[in-house]
């Protein structure tokens, strides 16, 4: 029904001295989003499941970095601190007395420090940094109203009963190294990641389909014991830049210890023998997930590239790959986008350019099996753009994308939740049609 932000940044930034540089930066957002199944849905939910859902989120930043020395050979220092607070509370338009607080005043804060040296040896660049975090995740107590039935119930006083607190402290390390050479680029990087645990990963008790933006249609719920996600990878490419045509390849390798991924509540799925797998059934699954730390292994390459052929004429694109696989037992990890890329060609004269682009996917069969995931089919779309500049400062564009309506669901693309659409309930969104944009734009 609505969807309201601000958002607030005011900074620092500048030399204050021949070798010391600084960056300040405070930040605020605030959301405030409602949802409801009456309004705009045709036909409205029946009067018992009609649902309106208040979500608010804020979330308040700020960051402090002191560079010593110059823009190439430097040492630099800072903090940053994070703060969020969450609420969603689900009611019922209808009825006063039923709501509930399946996010109740979730919290998260987070402070860190980060130290970053550049510099070099003869031909050869080296970055290397760290950073250190200390993370406090905290919920509150739910609320019900008097007609919340017993099932709810249940988990809200489990969940109250529960620790509803966690803390945990990250490191991350980074080594980054290149070498130019002419018109070659060697580089490598080295890294130790993390990734804490979401507030709805921690702290779901009520199985909803909220899923930390999946929107795949399947139930989760959270798990507060879950760790933090650490990740070891290795990076190897190539920039080569030959004036008419430049080639940038990346190949990787990431092995994630504690991945964190939604997985069978338990082991008799489909079986309804716990209090969370029948409040899950009466919101439509009954199956439901619960976010787990497992063990994961990434491999891939990302590329781009550029040519011109004639004075007048580029072409550009970028292709992507990665495939993703569970450690601890034999199956591919849930929900990993197929084989990707575009193209695009464009005569570009003084003051207009026009072209092309195509964009496609390629079959993905690597699937998750523990998380019944379905297959997808490639699709490639074709779309025409153009330009004009008046003058450097102001320019004109448009373009028709998807020129031949091609009819395609991507592999990552939501579920439809909705009973009485031309989409059956449970499959894949298609993406958009054929469109037309038009957009100007000047700098003054």
């Amino acid at each position: 029904m609505y969807f309201d932000t601000d958002f607030l940044q005011a900074g620092y930034r500048g030399q204050l001295t021949d070798d010391l540089h600084l960056d300040l930066r405070m930040g605020h957002v605030t959301v405030r989003h409602l949802m409801d199944n009456q309004t705009t849905r045709h036909p409205a939910a029946p009067v018992t499941r009609a649902r309106a859902t208040f979500a608010d989120a804020d979330t308040n930043t700020g960051d402090i970095a002191l560079r010593f020395g110059s823009d190439t050979r430097n040492v630099t220092v800072g903090g940053d601190v994070e703060m969020i607070d969450k609420d969603v509370t689900i009611t019922n338009p209808t009825n006063a007395a039923f709501f509930l607080e399946a996010q109740p005043n979730l919290s998260s804060e987070r402070i860190g420090g980060f130290v970053q040296w550049h510099g070099g040896i003869g031909a050869a660049e080296f970055q290397l940094g760290a950073r250190i975090d200390r993370t406090s995740q905290t919920a509150g107590v739910p609320q019900l109203g008097a007609a919340v039935p017993m099932g709810p119930r249940m988990l809200a006083a489990a969940f109250a009963a529960s620790g509803r607190k966690q803390d945990d402290t990250t490191v991350d390390l980074v080594a980054r190294a290149w070498a130019p050479m002419a018109d070659i680029v060697p580089r490598v990087t080295l890294s130790r990641k993390t990734r804490v645990p979401s507030l709805l990963e921690r702290f779901a008790w009520l199985p909803t389909e909220a899923s930390y933006g999946l929107a795949d249609g399947n139930i989760y719920v959270g798990n507060q014991s879950l760790k933090p996600e650490v990740a070891y990878a290795v990076e190897a490419g190539v920039d080569f830049d030959g004036g008419a045509f430049t080639f940038r390849p990346t190949a990787y390798y990431r092995r994630v210890d504690d991945f964190i991924q939604g997985t069978p509540f338990d082991a008799t799925v489909g079986v309804l023998d716990t209090p969370v797998e029948m409040v899950a059934n009466m919101n439509g699954d009954p199956t439901p997930l619960k976010f787990r730390n497992v063990d994961a292994e990434f491999y891939g390459v990302d590329l781009d590239f550029s040519a011109r052929p004639a004075a007048r004429i580029v072409i550009d694109g970028t292709v992507n790959y990665v495939r993703g696989m569970r450690v601890d037992i034999d199956d591919d990890l849930y929900r990993i986008p197929p084989l990707n890329g575009r193209v695009s060609i464009a005569y570009e004269g003084d003051r207009f350019a026009i072209g092309g682009e195509l964009t496609g996917a390629a079959d993905q069969n690597a699937v998750s099996v523990s998380n019944d995931e379905d297959p997808s089919e490639g699709y490639m779309i074709v779309g025409i753009f153009a330009q004009f500049s008046l003058s450097d400062d102001v320019k004109f564009e448009a373009g028709v994308e998807n020129i031949f309506d091609t009819f395609y669901q991507p592999h990552l693309a939501g579920r439809n939740r909705v009973e009485a659409s031309d989409v059956p309930l449970g499959e894949r969104l298609p993406s958009y049609g054929r469109g037309v944009w038009v957009r100007a734009s000047a700098n003054f």
